[in-house]
C-alpha cells in the first residue's frame, strides 16, 4: 500500500481561523505545533516555546540543540521579554527542545515533571529556575493558577519513556522522550479558564470534575487514528470539561521554519482532514465553537461565548 502523497489544504479551512484579536491587556498567542503564550499584561506564561524547528533531515540523521537566532526572533516578533513559567507539555523535540534556553532569557522557571528537569539540567538551568510539579497540585504565578494533569502521547510514541538523566545538546532526536505528559488547567482570578492539551492523547477520567471555557486541543496524529479514538479523546476533553470554544494545536508541520508560512503536517504523518471532518461534526452537533490559531496574533477567544 503506497503511502499518501502530498498534504492538506489549510485554505479549505480559512473561515476557522475565526479567534477574535484581543482588544484589552488579556491575550493569548498561537507560535506554532503547541507553543501557545498567555498574557494577562502583568504576568505571561508560555507552553513548550518551541522555534528552533529543524528541518526533517537534521532530525533523522543529525543532532539537535536550540538555534539562538531563531529563538532571539520569535521571542522579539512575540513581543516577549520576561515571562513566569515555561511548561512544556511533554519533552519530545519538537515541545522542549527550546524550553531551557527561552527559560533563560526571560527569567521563566522551567516546570513539569523529571523529564523536563533533567532537559534543564542538561542545559546549566540552576535548581531555583527548575519547578518539578506535583500531578493536581496548583500553582500560582501572578494572577494565574496552573494545575498540572496526567495525560498519555497520542499513540505512536516514537520517543517513548522518560529522561532519567540530563540531557545535554546537541544530542540525537531520540533523547528526548515523552517524559510526563500534561493536560494543563489554566485559572485566572479574572474568571478566565483554559485547557491546554498539546498532545491529542489522554488519559480515562483525569479531567473529570475539571472546567475550562476555552481548550486548547492538539491534534498532532489525530487524523490517523480510527475514528472512535477521535470521538472519545473529545469526550475526555471538550466535553468533560464543558468547554464552549475549541481553538486547535500541533497542526503544522514543525519542520518548517517560523519566518515562512504555516503548512499542515503531510498526510504521511497525519490526516488534517479527517480531523477536520470528524471534529466539526461533534462540535457542530454539540454546539461548540471549533476554531484555528493565527500564528503570531493577539487573540481573545473568551470573546466568542461571553462567560
Amino acid at each position: 500500500m503506497r503511502a499518501r502523497l502530498g498534504r492538506p489544504d489549510l485554505a479549505r479551512y480559512a473561515d476557522r481561523f475565526d479567534v477574535p484579536e484581543a482588544e484589552g491587556a488579556f491575550a493569548t498567542t498561537f507560535l506554532g505545533v503547541s507553543t501557545v503564550l498567555v498574557d494577562d499584561g502583568e504576568t505571561a506564561l508560555l507552553t513548550d516555546g518551541y522555534f528552533s524547528r529543524p528541518s526533517m533531515g537534521r532530525v533523522l540523521l543529525g543532532r539537535l540543540a536550540p538555534d539562538d537566532a531563531r529563538i532571539d526572533a520569535a521571542l522579539r516578533r512575540a513581543g516577549i521579554d520576561q515571562l513566569a513559567v515555561v511548561a512544556p507539555v511533554h519533552t519530545h523535540f519538537d515541545h522542549a527542545l527550546d524550553s531551557p534556553a527561552v527559560v533563560r532569557r526571560t527569567g521563566a522557571v522551567l516546570a513539569g515533571g523529571s523529564s523536563a528537569a533533567h532537559i534543564g539540567r542538561g542545559s546549566g538551568l540552576p535548581e531555583d529556575r527548575i519547578l518539578e510539579v506535583v500531578p493536581g497540585e496548583p500553582h500560582s504565578f501572578g494572577s494565574f493558577t496552573l494545575t498540572w494533569l496526567e495525560s498519555e502521547h497520542c499513540p505512536p510514541d516514537r520517543y517513548p519513556g522518560t529522561i532519567d538523566a540530563p540531557v545535554v545538546p546537541p544530542t540525537r532526536a531520540g533523547a528526548y522522550r515523552c517524559g510526563e505528559a500534561w493536560s494543563i488547567l489554566v485559572e485566572h482570578t479574572s474568571g478566565r479558564t483554559a485547557l491546554i492539551q498539546g498532545s491529542a492523547g489522554f488519559r480515562a477520567g483525569a479531567l473529570s470534575g475539571r472546567k475550562a471555557d476555552v481548550v486548547y486541543l492538539g491534534v498532532g496524529q489525530l487524523g490517523v487514528q480510527d475514528r472512535d479514538y477521535l470521538r472519545t479523546y473529545w469526550a475526555e476533553t471538550v466535553e468533560a470539561t464543558g468547554a464552549s470554544e475549541v481553538v486547535l494545536l500541533h497542526w503544522d508541520d514543525f519542520f518548517r521554519p517560523l519566518h515562512l508560512p504555516l503548512r499542515a503536517l503531510p498526510y504521511a504523518g497525519d490526516d488534517l482532514d479527517v480531523t477536520m471532518e470528524v471534529l466539526t461534526d461533534l462540535a457542530r452537533r454539540q454546539r461548540v465553537g471549533l476554531h484555528l490559531p493565527t500564528l503570531w496574533r493577539r487573540e481573545d477567544p473568551w470573546a466568542i461565548s461571553p462567560r
